[in-house]
C-alpha cells in the first residue's frame, strides 16, 4: 500500500499522547472518587463486567482515530474493479491458411466458434465490432450491442488470399475513432481526397493530434487473431505504434501450428508460419498481451483469459473512502456501546 500524502502519517504520533492523556484522566478520576464505608457495595453496584466494558469504547475510539489518520494520508491499493471497456474490436484473419485442418474441423471454424462463445460471455453493455482481414481489411460489423448481428457477421466470413495484419489494426483504429480522420490510403490504396477549402473564415482549424501514453485509453480495445505472417499492407509494427499513440491496447492471439504447414488454396500453395515475434511486439508496444493457441481448446482458454482481463482489471486506486468509512463505523460503535452500557458517552 502506498500513500499520496504520506507526510500526514506523522499525525499518528499524537495517538500515544491521547493514550497517556486518557490514563492520566482515569488516574485523576480515581483519586477524586468518594470513599465508601464498604468497598463491597461499590463492587456490587459497578458489576463484574464493568471494568473491561469501560475500556472497550475508548479503545474503539482510538482505533477510529488511527484509521482516520491513514485515511488523511490518502492510501492507494491495487484492487480488482470492473473495467471501463465499452467497445471491443475483433480483428480476425480470414486468409486462405485458415482452411488448414490441423485444428479440427479447421482453423476458420474453430476460430469462429471460439469468437462467438467469447462474445456471448461479454457484459451486455459492451459493444462489439468485427474486422475481417486477408489481403485487405474491412469492417464487416460496426460496433453494436446486438450479439446476433455479431454472430451473423462471423458466420459470413469468406476466405481470401494474403494476410494484411497492419491493415486490420488501422481499420480497427478508424472504427474506434471515426472522427479522427485516420489516413486509410495505405490500407485501401486510394489517394486521400484534398480537404475542401474553408470558405468560412470563422471555421476553427483542426486540432493537432497529440499522442497519449500507451495503454491509457480505457474505452476500447482490439483483439487481433491471425495464423500467419504479414504478406501485404502496412507494417504491423507501424500500425501498432499508431494504436499506442492513441492509448489503445491491441491484444494478439497467434492461432495454429508454430512450425507451419503447406496450404493449398485456389490453385496455389504456400507454407504458412506463425510470426510470433511480430505479434508479441504488437502487444508489447500497446501495453497489451500475447496469447498462443495451438488448438481449439487453447483458443477457448485464450479468450477466457481475455474475458477476465477485459471485464475485470487490477489497478492502483485511492481507497481513502474505505478507510474513512471504517473510522466512522468504529466511532459510531464506540458511542453506541457506551450509551448502551453506561447510559452516556464516556
Amino acid at each position: 500500500m502506498t500513500f499520496l500524502w504520506p507526510e500526514f502519517l506523522w499525525a499518528g504520533a499524537l495517538l500515544p499522547v491521547l493514550v497517556a492523556l486518557y490514563v492520566w484522566l482515569m488516574h485523576k478520576r480515581k483519586k477524586s472518587a468518594l470513599r465508601y464505608a464498604s468497598l463491597a457495595l461499590v463492587k456490587d453496584a459497578i458489576g463484574k463486567g464493568s471494568k473491561w466494558r469501560r475500556r472497550v469504547p475508548p479503545l474503539l475510539m482510538l482505533s477510529a482515530l488511527a484509521v482516520l489518520v491513514l485515511a488523511t494520508a490518502r492510501p492507494m491499493a491495487v484492487v480488482t474493479l470492473p473495467t471501463q471497456q465499452q467497445t471491443l474490436i475483433l480483428a480476425m484473419d480470414v486468409s486462405g491458411s485458415m482452411r488448414a485442418a490441423d485444428v479440427q474441423p479447421n482453423r476458420l471454424v474453430a476460430s469462429q466458434n471460439a469468437a462467438k462463445a467469447f462474445v456471448a460471455d461479454l457484459p451486455r453493455d459492451v459493444r462489439v465490432g468485427i474486422v475481417a482481414f486477408a489481403g485487405t481489411a474491412q469492417l464487416v460489423q460496426p460496433p453494436t450491442l446486438s450479439r446476433q448481428d455479431v454472430v451473423d457477421a462471423i458466420d459470413r466470413f469468406q476466405l481470401q488470399r494474403a494476410t494484411a495484419i497492419g491493415s486490420a489494426i488501422v481499420i480497427s483504429l478508424a472504427t474506434i475513432f471515426p472522427e479522427a480522420n485516420i489516413d486509410l490510403s495505405q490500407v485501401t490504396g486510394e489517394r486521400r481526397m484534398p480537404k475542401a477549402l474553408q470558405l468560412d473564415a470563422q471555421k476553427k482549424p483542426e486540432e493537432e493530434f497529440k499522442p497519449v501514453p500507451p495503454g491509457s485509453y480505457n474505452s476500447a480495445a482490439v483483439i487481433l487473431l491471425t495464423d500467419g505472417q504479414r504478406t501485404t499492407g502496412p507494417d504491423p509494427i507501424d500500425a501498432a505504434k499508431m494504436a499506442a499513440d492513441r492509448g489503445v491496447k491491441v491484444f494478439t492471439v497467434g492461432f495454429g501450428t508454430k512450425d507451419g504447414e503447406v496450404i493449398g488454396f485456389e490453385g496455389w500453395s504456400m507454407r504458412v508460419r506463425l510470426d510470433e515475434d511480430t505479434l508479441k511486439s504488437i502487444a508489447e508496444i500497446t501495453r497489451a498481451e500475447y496469447f498462443y493457441a495451438g488448438t481449439a481448446q487453447d483458443l477457448k482458454k485464450a479468450y477466457e483469459a481475455l474475458s477476465s482481463r477485459l471485464v475485470m482489471e487490477k489497478k492502483e486506486t485511492e481507497v481513502t473512502s474505505l478507510f474513512a468509512a471504517a473510522a466512522a463505523l468504529l466511532a459510531v460503535l464506540a458511542a453506541g456501546l457506551s450509551v448502551w452500557w453506561f447510559g452516556r458517552v464516556t
